[in-house]
């Protein structure tokens, strides 16, 4: 058996599971501002806390969507350094492969707490690695809808010899 054969049959039982459930994260005015800095998305919903009051359909500036997005190795806690080993025995790195879909069903207003949900969804050998798919669901305390669905794609490898 090779090091993606073992994870494979180390992740297999958790496939359809909800794996992991991280800390609520406060988003304020400061981290959107910074965001917008940033980005050079300064667009006043974000950014002018005034007008958003009278102009915005939701009395408050929003987050950014890819805010949202971008939190989401903080709100998985998957750079955490105990992460990797505890989850991905016998691997030596992960690459970012991409996302498949994202959504943005409910806007995050200044001052909400989100928090995101990980589920596993796939995982296939390829090559000497193996692709895990997790979906990730960024709830917003008290909101019915989620903030941001997004199914993530990784991929793991083993140390090279």
């Amino acid at each position: 058996m090779t090091p993606a054969d073992d994870l494979i049959s180390f992740l297999t039982p958790n496939l359809g599971v909800e794996i992991h459930v991280g800390a609520w994260l406060t988003v304020d005015q400061e981290l959107i501002n910074r965001f917008a800095q940033v980005t050079g998305d300064i667009q006043w919903i974000h950014t002018d806390p005034q007008r958003a009051a009278h102009d915005s359909p939701y009395g408050a500036t929003v987050a950014h969507g890819y805010l949202t997005l971008s939190l989401l190795p903080s709100l998985t806690e998957s750079n955490h350094p105990d992460f990797f080993q505890k989850n991905y025995p016998g691997m030596s790195y992960r690459v970012n492969y991409g996302l498949n879909r994202v959504r943005y069903p409910a806007p995050v207003i200044v001052n909400s707490r989100i928090r995101a949900r990980t589920l596993l969804l796939e995982v296939e050998k390829v090559g000497t690695g193996v692709q895990i798919i997790h979906k990730y669901t960024v709830e917003i305390e008290g909101v019915e809808k989620p903030a941001c669905v997004a199914e993530f794609v990784a991929r793991v490898y083993p140390q090279e010899k």
